[in-house]
């Protein structure tokens, strides 16, 4: 068990955390979430002994082992990849070491003897004779293959190291995990396969992530920082983000009876307990769930942009058709005979390995690139708003403020209307005067979805839009984009944005398309996809 004990964090005047008191207990998950700069990575930091609270203090279960995923992909670039996981366990390394040096010795003593019978007993009760064979599942388990093991990591890309130190900070059944975006990086197969461990996961976990699926599908409590103190929540993110909506419902219906606001939190308790994160958490998170009043349903400080894309008129029965188009680019093809037609009303995700094979695709389909051949043709009636990958373009050596920025993409120049856009999306009084070349990526992100906005189209296109953007801004995308009654193409990594936005998935791979009519889950859940898949990859 880890527990902090009046925990209080100062920068000068403002204070991040205030006297904060939370145990978190073994068999249980917790999402840690927050507003950006509410102090997320830090009070993991704290957790880990990384940063000293001003005032309180953190308190571990003697014995138990505290593990924490590290953020310098630097650190063992001299080491091999098999021994830099075994490393995660830093008394198992410290004896398979000392054992080595011991048997390398030319003059080995009874002392020496006698120590390494000591170690061996030790290693032993580590379970370091099968270190190395776990060690290398769970790198095969995160897309790792075994030609890498032996490598030193400094071979490895950037995107190959985060998966090995992921793998080192799960290896050896840590007592406490702390995780920081561990989902960053990671493939879908990847991403699942470490749902499924920490799902199974018997000790404590505590984890930061801008993924809503991935926190859904192994939170069993949510610890939400707001106000400078931590609340828990039993369940995962959605109880949460649903209950603080409820919670603002709730303190907006002034006039409605306690007994009426009652029935809708039995309702909403009604809803969510028989959804449990761990089988094994049902029984109890159920108890718990049921001891709910009203006054632990508390609003939320947090605040969503405004995001709603209104087509200026609807569009006909054609929108876009492709037919035939090839891609090559510094002598690697990219995109191979691709041919499909987009129909009235479809949301497709576009999916699959090749990253640049789709942000190419989007690039020819709005002019900014050239097929080498093949041709396509958008509807007459269509008009198309584009949230490119790469947004930097927009905003490098840019001297205007965020007013005059977003006029230029405006049909009212009034700036009364311009400033009230701007704040719907989190932009208001001096804020907008900031200058466009100095956002922060989820701050150019939001005036890249305003622009779209304004453009009032009928057909979306968007590479990547949730890259950047804090929890509050995709749930505000997400849900805008379900409300939207046009069509669109779009990339996303984030699995619930695609599995609630979609109703067709579109695969590129590198023999050709996989076009399916259906949502996303479904879409991965069918074995005859997934031989298709399989096939289409070797």
């Amino acid at each position: 068990m880890i527990s902090t004990n009046g925990v209080t964090l100062r920068y000068g005047k403002r204070a991040l955390f205030t006297d904060v008191n939370i145990k978190f207990t073994p068999g249980n998950c917790y999402g840690l979430i927050g507003a950006n700069g509410a102090g997320k990575s830090t009070f993991l930091k704290i957790l880990s002994g990384e940063i000293e609270p001003n005032n309180g203090e953190v308190s571990i279960t003697p014995g138990e082992r505290l593990a924490v995923l590290k953020q310098n992909h630097f650190e063992f670039d001299e080491f091999e990849v098999l021994k830099t996981v075994i490393m995660g366990h830093r008394r198992l390394y410290e004896i398979m070491e000392e054992k080595d040096a011991l048997y390398a010795k030319p003059d080995f003593s009874d002392e020496d003897g006698i120590k390494a019978s000591e170690l061996e007993g030790e290693f032993a009760e580590l379970n370091g004779w099968q270190a190395e064979s776990e060690a290398a599942e769970m790198l095969m388990g995160l897309g790792i293959s075994t030609d890498l093991h032996d490598k030193k990591m400094k071979e490895l890309d950037g995107s190959e190291k985060v998966r090995v130190l992921l793998a080192q900070v799960l290896f050896g059944n840590p007592d406490i995990l702390l995780l920081d975006e561990p989902t960053n990086h990671l493939d879908l197969e990847s991403i699942n396969w470490l749902e499924n461990f920490l799902y199974n996961y018997e000790n404590t976990v505590i984890v930061v992530s801008h993924d809503r699926h991935f926190l859904n599908k192994v939170c069993t409590h949510i610890a939400d920082i707001d106000f400078g103190k931590i609340q828990l929540y039993v369940g995962n993110y959605d109880f949460w983000y649903e209950s603080s909506q409820l919670a603002v419902k709730l303190a907006k219906d002034a006039n409605k009876k306690k007994e009426e606001k009652i029935k809708e939190l039995e309702a909403f308790i009604r809803r969510f307990s028989s959804n449990a994160s761990k089988a094994k958490q049902a029984t109890s998170r159920k108890k718990q769930l049921d001891k709910l009043t009203l006054d632990d349903i508390k609003p939320s400080s947090r605040k969503y942009p405004y995001i709603n894309f209104k087509p200026e008129r609807e569009a006909g029965k054609d929108i876009l058709t492709v037919d035939g188009i090839n891609k090559t680019i510094d002598g690697v093809e990219v995109l191979k005979n691709i041919s499909f037609t987009v129909n009235k009303g479809d949301k497709i995700a576009l999916v699959g390995q090749d990253e640049l094979a789709k942000t190419t695709l989007f690039q020819i389909l709005m002019g900014e690139m050239e097929a080498d051949s093949g041709e396509f043709s958008w509807g007459v009636t269509t008009s198309q708003a584009y949230f490119p990958k790469d947004n930097s373009t927009y905003f490098e050596g840019v001297d205007l403020n965020l007013v005059d920025w977003l006029r230029q993409y405006s049909h009212d120049q009034d700036e009364t209307f311009v400033r009230g856009f701007l704040g719907r999306m989190l932009f208001s009084g001096e804020e907008a005067l900031k200058k466009a070349s100095v956002l922060s990526g989820g701050e150019k992100v939001r005036c890249m979805l305003s622009r779209m906005m304004l453009k009032s189209a009928n057909v979306l296109m968007l590479d990547e839009p949730t890259n950047h953007l804090d929890l509050e801004s995709i749930t505000a995308l997400n849900n805008g984009l379900i409300e939207f009654d046009g069509s669109m193409l779009f990339v996303s990594h984030d699995h619930q944005f695609v599995q609630t936005v979609a109703n067709r998935v579109i695969e590129i791979t590198p023999n050709g398309l996989i076009d399916k009519q259906m949502e996303y889950d479904d879409y991965l859940a069918n074995e005859d996809i997934r031989s298709q898949r399989e096939k289409m990859y070797a």
